[in-house]
């Protein structure tokens, strides 16, 4: 059996634990699609993913491949499959959480219905950046189920999930509020929100200077908590994307958006596509980097303060 290349770890800590490995190449089964991966982006999952942060599978064994979104070429498409074929260029959400590992390889094999068409025109680097994230806004939205004029307030505005959820709320009518530090208000604004206030702490108090009986909705891309349940009505919702933790309050509804379940939904990914073709979605790559230099994009992630996602090519 043929090796390839992957970033990987053998074992969980900081950055300097990751690496290019060497691990078997695989080949597609039944309705699979072996993908090229062109490109393939760093996420926060991505950190905690390093660092340990939830068990592996028993079956998932080491070297530890991170990663959940890709873009590429169709390379080989197993039995049964007969809408990719070759040299299809293509994107999805995958999960490091399964024999093989995650995205960050030279190639992974895929559910023919994870996957959607990269428009022509786009660089396979801007499509890597559009299908874990969007498919989490999209869930999120599912999950809110709100009608057209309502009010929603984002935290984490500045990141990928803030500015679709920010960008895709306009779309819908909603009434969007944006939070930023001052270098990045223009940016939140440019989103479409129509209010931006202060991130962190005071973000609550300044939402309800805003509307004093609180919004909707908020979209906790930042992991609040607690601290933003203060800005939401009585019997209003928070969308979690991670577990919250606390308990809530005035009868406040908490989802809790898990994008692990939707990742064989690529005719959403599709969807979102045809949002990024018509502007009402914006794709932003902040740099792309070669595979061998994974640790350092871990590391920059970490510190804060990048704007687009970080892109890894093989």
């Amino acid at each position: 059996m043929a090796d390839m290349r992957a970033v990987g770890c053998t074992e969980f800590g900081d950055p300097s634990v990751l690496g290019i490995v060497s691990v078997p190449k695989p080949s597609p089964g039944p309705g699979q699609v072996l993908v090229a991966v062109a490109a393939a982006t760093v996420n926060p999952t991505d950190i905690g993913f390093r660092q340990g942060f939830r068990p592996m599978p028993d079956e998932v064994t080491g070297p530890y491949v991170p990663g959940m979104d890709l873009a590429g070429v169709v390379s080989s498409a197993g039995p049964e499959v007969t809408q990719w074929q070759a040299g299809d260029r293509v994107m999805a959400a995958v999960s490091p959480f399964e024999p093989g590992g995650g995205a960050q390889c030279e190639y992974r094999v895929v559910d023919a219905d994870q996957l959607a068409a990269v428009p022509d025109g786009w660089a396979l680097t801007e499509a890597a950046t559009l299908p874990m994230n969007g498919l989490t806004v999209l869930a999120a939205y599912d999950l809110l189920a709100l009608p057209a004029g309502s009010v929603l307030a984002v935290t984490g505005s500045a990141g990928i999930v803030g500015q679709y959820a920010i960008q895709l709320g306009t779309h819908r009518g909603l009434t969007m509020i944006g939070d930023a530090a001052p270098a990045d208000e223009a940016l939140i604004a440019s989103f479409g929100a129509a209010h931006v206030v202060p991130r962190g702490e005071p973000m609550a108090a300044a939402v309800r200077s805003l509307y004093p009986d609180g919004v909707d909705a908020v979209i906790d891309a930042a992991l609040l908590g607690p601290a933003i349940l203060p800005a939401v009505r009585d019997g209003g919702q928070l969308l979690a994307v991670r577990p919250f933790a606390g308990s809530t309050e005035r009868d406040i509804t908490i989802h809790l958006v898990l994008v692990g379940r939707h990742l064989h939904e690529g005719h959403r990914i599709a969807e979102l596509a045809g949002l990024v073709s018509e502007g009402v979605l914006t794709v932003r790559v902040a740099e792309v980097l070669p595979a061998e230099r994974a640790a350092e994009a871990h590391r920059r992630l970490e510190a804060g303060g990048v704007r687009g996602r970080l892109v890894l090519t093989f």
